[in-house]
């Protein structure tokens, strides 16, 4: 008993009388072709598949490192602002305060200085705000020698004065440059913190 109807029959062109056939050249080269056709094809889609898949992954990877770069980014932007607010504050506060009483002289000596020039030998009145006279005096005298009235004035406050000579009349305000940097500094801090709110 044969058992052949059990096994694949491999054999392409059979012939009628089930003896085997030869392939001719042609034949051959075109299985060797088709072979080769549909390795290549199959070849050329694992290549894009596995191209797809790497540029998913770096895709996915360069969106997790542009993230996490932000994120970086503004918890640096947050200790920043949160370690420059007291050392702003403490600027502010004590700083540029002594900074402006100390050159509060030195401008008043260089603006009665260039007033002096078109008014030669006229008296000056200074006023200034009370307790500044004293601090003021061995500066001016030490500077000038035509006559300095100071007056004090309990309404002008810290880093005001009013010069006068002749007709010449100016004010003097050092603390205008103190609270356009606080109100800079404020503004700064303020955006600062906005910014690290919102991203």
């Amino acid at each position: 008993m044969s058992i052949a109807h059990l096994l694949e029959d491999f054999d392409q062109n059979p012939s009628p009388e089930g003896t085997p056939q030869l392939l001719t050249q042609q034949q051959l080269e075109d299985l060797r072709r088709d072979a080769f056709e549909q390795g290549y094809a199959a070849g050329l889609e694992d290549a894009d598949a596995a191209q797809t898949s790497e540029q998913r992954r770096i895709s996915a990877d360069l969106i997790q490192s542009l993230q996490d770069l932000g994120f970086t980014y503004q918890e640096a932007l947050q200790q920043m602002v949160a370690s420059l607010e007291p050392m702003f504050q403490s600027l502010m506060d004590t700083v540029l305060p002594d900074t402006v009483e100390r050159s509060f002289v030195h401008r008043i000596v260089a603006q009665l200085t260039e007033m002096a020039r078109d008014q030669a030998g006229r008296p000056a009145i200074i006023t200034v705000p009370s307790g500044a006279a004293e601090a003021l005096a061995p500066a001016l005298e030490a500077e000038f020698s035509f006559p300095v009235e100071m007056i004090e004035d309990a309404s002008l406050p810290p880093g005001q004065a009013s010069l006068s000579i002749g007709g010449d009349e100016r004010e003097l305000d050092c603390t205008a440059l103190l609270d356009a940097i606080s109100e800079a500094t404020e503004a700064f801090l303020h955006h600062a913190k906005t910014e690290t709110k919102h991203g």
